[in-house]
Order: C-alpha cells, then structure tokens, then sequence
C-alpha cells in the first residue's frame, strides 16, 4: 500500500511495508488438530506455536494453542484480516471448535519513506528521545511522542517508521518529522 504525504512542494510516497494484526479466539485449540488438517510441520521444542504460510494474500500466521493468532507480512489491514479469517476457517475444519465472532487488532505498521534530500544526522542529535550509535548502527532512531512512533533516520533520506497503530497517526507522525526537519533545515 502506498500513500502520498506533501513535503513542501513535493509530494512524497509513504510506502506500507508490513502490518501485524492479532486475534484472540477467546478459546484453547489443539494444534495437533490444526497441523493434521493443515499438513503444517511442527517443531514443539523450539517454538511453541504452529507457522502457517499463505500466498494469497501473502502473509504469515503465527497460532498458539491458546487461541492467539497473530499476522505478519501483510501490506495492508484488509489483507491481514483475510489471512486470519482463512486460518480460523481452517482451525474450525480441523475439528476445534472456536467462536464465530472475534475482533482483531492492529499491532503494528512499518512503512518507509525516501525523503527528497540527504538528512543531516548530526543536526537532528539536537532534538529529544535520540539514539544514534553509528559505530554500531548507521541509523538514527527518533521516538516521538505524539503520535507515538519510532523512526530510523539514514543520511540517504531513507526512512523506516513502526509502532503505528493505524495509517493516520502513521501519515500524521510523518508528516510532523518532515516539518521538524524543514524547520531545523536538517537537510544536506
């Protein structure tokens, strides 16, 4: 998914890189039903949880036996929410018996922006809730408050945002840094 955000004169591209959407069944599965069913390989003594691969929409599920699912490597909401539909219709056709109705939850967005200019690291060090350790890491990370967001920064422009719990704080936390950086001229 990509969405379009206005940097001054520029319009820039905020591109949807991955989203986790979660589910709780409310209910205990047996995984053993599941990995029947399914034809899932199991490893119960390194994970305690079943990995289910979808390829339309592609994505992954993470199912605990406790009922939680988890989604992760879906491009947007819509089609995590498809890919935990599928795995519950096929817990439910593997014998256990779940609820017909449950809510998911965004967990996390990551998405990435190429910024129109080189940033310059060592201006943005002067704002708060910094972590810069380039001996170790070349990027910056930015943890801003409203909305809460953590970005990674790259001299490149590149940039990583996650944490967010929907697309608007995600457009919004964006498009407050953008201003932050014209403002400071934090750019090269």
């Amino acid at each position: 998914m990509e969405l379009k955000i206005n940097d001054k004169e520029n319009e820039l591209e905020l591109k949807v890189e991955n989203i986790v959407v979660s589910t709780s069944l409310g209910v205990t599965i047996s995984l053993q039903k599941i990995v029947k069913y399914m034809n899932i390989k199991t490893k119960p003594k390194q994970f305690p949880g079943l990995v289910y691969k979808n390829e339309k929409p592609k994505a992954s599920s993470l199912i605990f036996g406790s009922g939680k699912i988890i989604c992760t490597g879906s491009k947007s909401s819509e089609d995590a929410n498809k890919v935990i539909t599928i795995v519950v219709d096929a817990i439910k056709k593997s014998g256990n018996e779940v609820p017909n109705d449950y809510e998911t939850k965004i967990e996390n967005i990551v998405a990435s922006i190429k910024l129109n200019s080189r940033l310059n690291l060592n201006k943005i060090l002067l704002l708060k809730n910094i972590e810069y350790e380039p001996d170790q890491f070349p990027g910056l990370v930015y943890r801003l408050e409203k909305p809460k967001l953590a970005f990674l920064l790259f001299t490149s422009g590149k940039t990583i945002c996650t944490g967010g719990k929907n697309i608007e704080d995600v457009k919004l936390g964006v498009s407050n840094i953008i201003k932050m950086f014209d403002e400071m001229d934090a750019y090269e």
